[in-house]
C-alpha cells in the first residue's frame, strides 16, 4: 500500500496545557485506523486536525500524500497519479500537501472537500426534512447533477440499508437510523477518506453493531480510508485493520486491534470495594401514572400506562428496557418536565409529600429544583469556561474561592482527580474530550445539590476506564452526601454494578421490579441481544 497520510511530530496545546505531545504515525492508502483510548487522551483533537477541523497544531506537521489534477479542482490519493482527472480530464499530477502550512490553504480546502466527518454526538441533520432531501442537500453541496441526484440519492440510502425511511421526517428517526442518514451524506461526497469520532457512542449494543458492518462495508465499497477513534473496543475490534494506543496525549502502542485493545482494558480493572447502603425512608413514590399521547397514524398511544414503583433515600434506582418501553417518557414526567395523563408521581422535600403531577409553586415548581437530570443530550455554555459553566448552574455569586473550592469538590465528585479537576476549571468545553464534558455536565447537575439525580444514559461517550470514576463517583455521593440516583439506561454492565434495584419496562408497563440480578435474569432473548454489551 502507499501512504495517504504522514504525521511527524504533532502537538496541540490548548492555554499551555499539552493535549497532543510528539505523535508520529503513518496511514496507508484505504486503511482503516483505529484510534482508542480513555477520555481525555487526545482522540478527538488528533482526528480533527487531520480532518482540518477547528486551529492549527502548535507544531508538527500533517502530510497528505494525494494526486492533484492540474485542470480542476478535483484530489484523489496518490495512486490516482499519471491518469486522466474523472472530472474534467485533465492530468493528476503526485503532490505531498503539509496540510497545515499556511501557503497551502487553498490545497487544504481541495483535501477537505474530499474527506468526511462523522462527529460525536452530532447528527448534523435538517430535521425538519425528509430523509432523502437530507441526502438530496449534501449531494446539492458537492454539485452533484440534479437530474442524476434523486437517483444516486435512493442508491445511498440502499447502501445504508433505510430505504424504508425515506420518506420519513429525519427528526423522527432513531438514534441509529439518524446516524445511517448521516453516512449516507457524507458518503454523498465521495470521499477519499472518512473521520468517524466515536460513532456509535450513544447507541445500544445491536444498533452499534450495525453501524459498524455499514462503515465497513462503506469502506470496502467505495475504496475509502477511515480513521474511527472509540473508547469502545468493540468499534475498533469490528472495524479497524490497525490500531492506536493513545495515553495522555502520547501515542502508548501501534499494532493488531486485538493487542492494542488488551493492552488498553488491562487499566480497566475495579478494585474499590463499597459498603452496602443502608437505605432511607422512600423519597419517591408513584402511583398508576399514565402518560397517553394523540396520534394522527396509530390513534391512542400508551407512552407510560399504570407505572407505580417507589424509590428509597440513598437507593440508585434503574430503569431499563429496549426503545420505545417508555423508559425516557417516565424519567421526562419525574424530572417534571411533562405533565402524566393519570396518576401521582410524590416527592418528599423534608417531612412534606409534594405531588408532582400538579403545577405551580407550591407543588411541581418547588419540587423540581431537588431534581436534578442529566439529560442524553446535555449542553454546556461554550464559550464559558468550565468554572463559569460550573457556578452558572447555581445561579448566585461567589468568591472567587469559593467558587474554586465548591467547583472542585464536584468535579471530583463527578469523577475527576483533584490534580485533573484544578486543571481544567480555565478551560472551555471545546478544549475537553467528550468524555470529560460527560461529566462536567454531571457536576453541574451536582453543584445544585439535588435531593434526587436523574441520569438518562450517562454511559454513552464513556470509555471502561471512565466508566469506573464515576461509578466510584456515584457511590462516592451516596455515602457522603446521602444522594439518591435514578439511572435510565440500556448499558446491562453499568446498571449491574451500580443499582441496588431495577425496574424493567415494556410497552409502557413495569413487568418486573426488584433487586438488579432478578430483574437481569427476567430479560427475554431479544431484550439481551439488543442490550447486553459484547465483551471486550
Amino acid at each position: 500500500m502507499a501512504p495517504l497520510i504522514t504525521v511527524n511530530n504533532l502537538c496541540m496545546a490548548f492555554n499551555g496545557n499539552e493535549v497532543l505531545k510528539d505523535i508520529t504515525f503513518t496511514m496507508e492508502d484505504g486503511e482503516i485506523l483505529g484510534i482508542i483510548g480513555r477520555s481525555g487522551a487526545g482522540k478527538t483533537v488528533l482526528m480533527h486536525l487531520m480532518r482540518g477541523v477547528d486551529e492549527a497544531p502548535t507544531s508538527g506537521e500533517i502530510i497528505y500524500h494525494i494526486a492533484a489534477c492540474e485542470g480542476c479542482d478535483y484530489i484523489d490519493v496518490q495512486s490516482a497519479a499519471d491518469s486522466p482527472c474523472p472530472r474534467c480530464g485533465g492530468a493528476m499530477v503526485a503532490r505531498d500537501v503539509d496540510f497545515w502550512a499556511p501557503e497551502n490553504e487553498n490545497m487544504k480546502k481541495r483535501i477537505m472537500r474530499r474527506t468526511a466527518i462523522m462527529f460525536q454526538r452530532t447528527f448534523a441533520l435538517y430535521g425538519d426534512d425528509r430523509v432523502i432531501e437530507n441526502v438530496l442537500h449534501a449531494l446539492d453541496d458537492v454539485r452533484y447533477p440534479v437530474e442524476d441526484a434523486v437517483g444516486r440519492a435512493a442508491d445511498l440510502l440502499d447502501e445504508v440499508r433505510l430505504s424504508h425511511r425515506m420518506m420519513h421526517i429525519a427528526r423522527d428517526l432513531s438514534g441509529g437510523e439518524k446516524q445511517r442518514v448521516v453516512l449516507a451524506r457524507q458518503l454523498a461526497k465521495e470521499p477519499f477518506l472518512l473521520c468517524a469520532d466515536e460513532p456509535t457512542g450513544t447507541l445500544d449494543p445491536k444498533t452499534a453493531t450495525v453501524v459498524h458492518d455499514l462503515l465497513n462495508e462503506a469502506a470496502e465499497k467505495n475504496n475509502m480510508g477511515m480513521i474511527v477513534t472509540s473508547h469502545f473496543s468493540q468499534v475498533v475490534e469490528d472495524i479497524a485493520d490497525r490500531a492506536i494506543l493513545l495515553e495522555d496525549g502520547e501515542i502508548e502502542a501501534i499494532g493488531a486491534p486485538v493487542e492494542i485493545i488488551h493492552k488498553f482494558m488491562e487499566k480497566a480493572t475495579d478494585t474499590e470495594k463499597f459498603e452496602e447502603a443502608e437505605l432511607g425512608e422512600n423519597i419517591l413514590v408513584s402511583r398508576d401514572v399514565a402518560k397517553r399521547y394523540l396520534s394522527v397514524d396509530r390513534g391512542v398511544i400508551k407512552a407510560v400506562d399504570g407505572v407505580s414503583f417507589y424509590v428509597s433515600e440513598r437507593e440508585i434506582f434503574g430503569i431499563i428496557g429496549t426503545s420505545g418501553a417508555g423508559k425516557t417518557t417516565l424519567s421526562r414526567i419525574i424530572a417534571g418536565i411533562i405533565e402524566p395523563t393519570d396518576g401521582e408521581m410524590n416527592i418528599r422535600i423534608g417531612e412534606e409529600w409534594i405531588d408532582m403531577t400538579k403545577p405551580g409553586i407550591q407543588f411541581r415548581g418547588r419540587a423540581k429544583a431537588y431534581i436534578g437530570l442529566l439529560h442524553q443530550e446535555y449542553d454546556l455554555y461554550p464559550h464559558r469556561t468550565v468554572l463559569d459553566n460550573l457556578t452558572d448552574a447555581i445561579g448566585l455569586e461567589f468568591p472567587k474561592e469559593l467558587a474554586i473550592r465548591k467547583a472542585v469538590l464536584t468535579l471530583r465528585m463527578a469523577g475527576f482527580s483533584e490534580e485533573k479537576s484544578r486543571a481544567i476549571l480555565e478551560r472551555r468545553p471545546d478544549q475537553l474530550s467528550e468524555g470529560e464534558k460527560h461529566r462536567v455536565a454531571l457536576a453541574q447537575v451536582l453543584i445544585r445539590e439535588p435531593r434526587i439525580v436523574l441520569l438518562d444514559e450517562p454511559t454513552g461517550t464513556m470509555d471502561p476506564i471512565t466508566k469506573i470514576d464515576v461509578k466510584h463517583s456515584i457511590m462516592h455521593a451516596r455515602e457522603e452526601i446521602d444522594e439518591t440516583f435514578i439511572v435510565v439506561s440500556h448499558d446491562m454492565d453499568f446498571v449491574t454494578d451500580i443499582c441496588d434495584r431495577l425496574a424493567l419496562m415494556r410497552g409502557g408497563k413495569i413487568v418486573k421490579i426488584g433487586p438488579t440480578n432478578d430483574v437481569i435474569e427476567a430479560l427475554s432473548a431479544e431484550e439481551r441481544e439488543i442490550m447486553a454489551k459484547p465483551e471486550p
